[in-house]
């Protein structure tokens, strides 16, 4: 025999549990033997002492940000669990009882959404990402983990979600397809005949968009280039250099 556990369909009354018959929060075998090596290299007072210029000061007042160790772990997470945005982090972490004991957070307290992590994301610098790299890449090699004898360079293409036409002059701002219908007005060619248009900025001497003169507004970070199939598009050529004996990634760029 067995107990069901299937739902009973009836209103529910208020009702309270005692803390000690809460479930505890235990991080998993892996995430422990993380949180123990992230603490052994220094990394949490690290990041920490990295990210404070970013962090108001706590001595004026205000709400408390959310620790920056708790926002690298998380980035941590989604990959080490292929989570593809900000909004499945959030929702995996405050799911996961081990993940909340990883981040240091109790079954009764609330784990950082989304929008908080979009904020920090967009608050802290370049300089400050390329700089908790490094402390992971420092203690890899303490651990005997990072060679650097033998590196290899992998680089892909990633269609973009964006579009050729959104292009804007860098220097004039001018949309890309006002451009072409200027030229090939000036050519004799009715502007507003669009099938004329297109087969004119196909074969127009001199064509060349060049990322040196456009850019879509929407996404500054594609550029334009040939996707896996041949056709022109909007395209992201990420690139990392990975250390052959190990597999750890010591330089990832994207252009």
């Amino acid at each position: 025999m067995f107990e069901s556990r299937d739902r009973v369909s009836e209103d529910q009354q208020e009702f309270w549990v005692e803390t000690r018959r809460l479930p505890k929060a235990t991080a998993s075998t892996f995430y422990r033997k993380l949180d123990d090596t992230l603490n052994d290299i220094g990394f949490i007072e690290g990041v920490r002492e990295i990210c404070r210029p970013a962090y108001a000061d706590a001595e004026k007042g205000g709400r408390p940000g959310i620790d920056p160790a708790v926002y690298f772990k998380m980035l941590m997470i989604g990959f080490f669990e292929n989570l593809p945005s900000e909004r499945s982090i959030a929702s995996r972490c405050a799911d996961s009882l081990s993940l909340r004991a990883f981040l240091g957070y109790e079954l009764d307290e609330r784990t950082p959404d989304h929008s908080s992590l979009t904020v920090i994301r967009q608050r802290l610098g370049q300089e400050i990402y390329q700089a908790a790299f490094e402390l992971v890449l420092t203690g890899l090699y303490q651990y005997g983990l990072l060679k650097g004898r033998h590196l290899g360079i992998d680089s892909s293409i990633i269609e973009a979600n964006a579009s050729l036409r959104e292009l804007v002059s860098r220097n004039t701002e001018e949309e890309y397809w006002k451009y072409v219908k200027r030229l090939a007005a000036e050519a004799g060619i009715d502007p507003d005949d669009t099938k004329s248009v297109r087969r004119f900025d196909k074969k127009r001497p001199g064509r060349k968009t060049s990322n040196k003169d456009w850019v879509n507004p929407h996404d500054p970070d594609a550029k334009v280039g040939f996707t896996k199939h041949g056709a022109c598009d909007m395209v992201y050529k990420p690139e990392h250099i990975t250390d052959l004996e190990s597999g750890v990634i010591v330089m990832a760029t994207g252009r």
